[in-house]
């Protein structure tokens, strides 16, 4: 039995898909928050349970039975630790045998200040006696495709990378890396270093969006402080605008940048290339 937490969120779907291609419905389980958002799922024949990171007793009625568990990475910035930590603890009473944990590229190095929950996260693993397997996702090119919208409305690519290069990934790619692993034997105790093929600089990335619509786009790059205040001013919440910032600056230092190729050779198949995302972006 495999489960797989955040299984309405964009990552968690795109797994299930995956592992539907190998593994028969009835033994994967999709936990969420809000059990009626996966009612798709359940249609698909996936056991359905309500399990709320905030509620270790959810967690516990969520895992039972379960042998192998996908740890999708709380969105809530802040709050994670606390809420990893009770999925953490629910996994190892349920006698979980191994938990695949979505933590961030270079957790134990990065400059992103994202990386000091994972890190913890991390941690709390280690400490808990559960085998475990850490899949250290690199950036969504999806991340900044959201972006293009904006970037042809001003003609203007807004961001504080410099010339840090990217080395993103579709998040489909790394959903297929998280089934195979939870696919395959013996993965307790690996470290997966996740990045794309190719690497880009934002200035790289405002060339293809202005090379696809055949619009002018220039990428300004600006301090963090200055990127931040912009994305305020845009209509984004405080917390996203400052993580977004921080996350940007890190990439100046090499914080999303790897060049192992990990993630293409555990899932087969080349990455998804940043031009393949743009044009999906643009069709939208």
């Amino acid at each position: 039995m495999i489960a797989i937490t955040g299984a309405t969120g964009q990552l968690g779907r795109l797994v299930i898909a995956k592992l539907l291609e190998s593994v028969p419905a009835n033994e994967l389980v999709a936990v969420a928050r809000t059990p009626d958002k996966a009612a798709d799922l359940a249609a698909l024949g996936l056991q359905v349970r309500r399990g709320d990171y905030t509620q270790p007793e959810t967690l516990a009625d969520a895992l039972a039975g379960v042998d192998k568990l996908l740890l999708i990475s709380s969105s809530e910035v802040g709050q994670r630790v606390a809420q990893h930590a009770n999925a953490i603890a629910a996994a190892k009473s349920a006698g979980v045998k191994l938990l695949a944990y979505t933590s961030i590229l270079h957790a134990d190095s990065t400059p992103l200040g994202l990386g000091d929950e994972h890190r913890q996260t991390e941690a709390i693993l280690a400490q808990s006696g559960l085998p475990f397997v850490l899949l250290r996702n690199g950036w969504y090119t999806e991340n900044y495709a959201a972006s293009i919208p904006a970037a042809l409305t001003y003609g203007v690519l807004l961001g504080s990378a410099g010339e840090g290069r990217i080395a993103s990934a579709a998040r489909a790619d790394y959903a297929a890396a998280a089934a195979a692993v939870l696919l395959k034997d013996d993965q307790a105790g690996k470290i997966y270093e996740l990045a794309g093929d190719a690497s880009y600089t934002l200035s790289e990335f405002a060339a293809e969006i202005a090379r696809q619509s055949g619009k002018p786009v220039a990428y300004q790059d600006m301090g963090p402080a200055d990127f931040a205040a912009a994305l305020k001013q845009a209509g984004l919440p405080e917390g996203l605008a400052d993580l977004l910032a921080d996350s940007d600056a890190g990439a100046s230092q090499g914080g999303l940048f790897d060049d192992s190729r990990t993630l293409s050779s555990l899932i087969g198949r080349p990455t998804t290339p940043m031009s393949e995302v743009v044009r999906k972006a643009l069709a939208a």
